[in-house]
């Protein structure tokens, strides 16, 4: 006997209106999957274009130094206190009153209120002098752990030459309450000399018009 074909209101008809459905909720599933990628893409990029805005207008904004608030520091030869750091006269200096290395060592500049920095100036030494170079240890290699109103702390490797005079390194960071420096290694180590930092400066954005 021949078989039955199905009828509109038979199984066939069912299991066809089943793929439909099937299909139309894998569409759906699919376009609401595109948008939250285009979304996300949006997202992505407006930030970076922000980013990078920000990053174009620190490179060629005129800089402004800023001087910290207050100063602190692990220890300090006699006479020779961290604020000396940031006094604005390269012949004064900051030492811990140790000899070799100084590793673990530490500075501290704070900053009642969040600031922008951009860029840094740290003359080594016990002045800008270059005939006074030989007199002390020079920092070769410290770790800058910076603090940010939120409390969050990132850690920022700073290697240094040894020379005499001012050595600017870009120092990039937002919202910033405090930078401790700690001293991992130095140059010209002995049992009778100490690492010594005539000075320390930050900078940041300008405010004056044109900036």
């Amino acid at each position: 006997m021949p078989r039955r074909l199905g009828t509109p209101g038979g199984a066939g008809s069912g299991t066809s209106a089943t793929a439909r459905t099937r299909g139309r909720a894998s569409a759906r599933g699919f376009t609401w999957i595109a948008f939250g990628l285009a979304l996300t893409l949006v997202i992505y990029g407006a930030f970076n274009v922000n980013t990078a805005w920000s990053a174009a207008h620190d490179h060629f904004a005129k800089r402004a130094q800023v001087t910290p608030d207050s100063a602190e520091a692990s220890r300090s030869f006699d006479g020779h206190p961290p604020k000396a750091l940031f006094d604005k006269i390269n012949n004064s200096w900051w030492g811990p009153g140790v000899s070799q290395s100084a590793d673990g060592e530490w500075m501290e500049a704070r900053f009642n209120e969040p600031t922008r920095l951009l860029d840094i100036l740290i003359t080594s030494g016990i002045s800008a002098k270059a005939s006074d170079l030989s007199e002390a240890a020079l920092p070769h290699r410290m770790d800058a752990i910076i603090t940010t109103a939120d409390g969050k702390q990132t850690t920022r490797q700073i290697t240094l030459d040894q020379v005499s005079g001012p050595q600017q390194r870009k120092f990039r960071a937002q919202n910033v309450v405090s930078v401790r420096f700690v001293i991992r290694s130095a140059f010209n180590v002995g049992a009778d000399r100490q690492v010594s930092i005539a000075e320390i400066e930050f900078f940041t954005r300008a405010t004056t018009s044109g900036t």
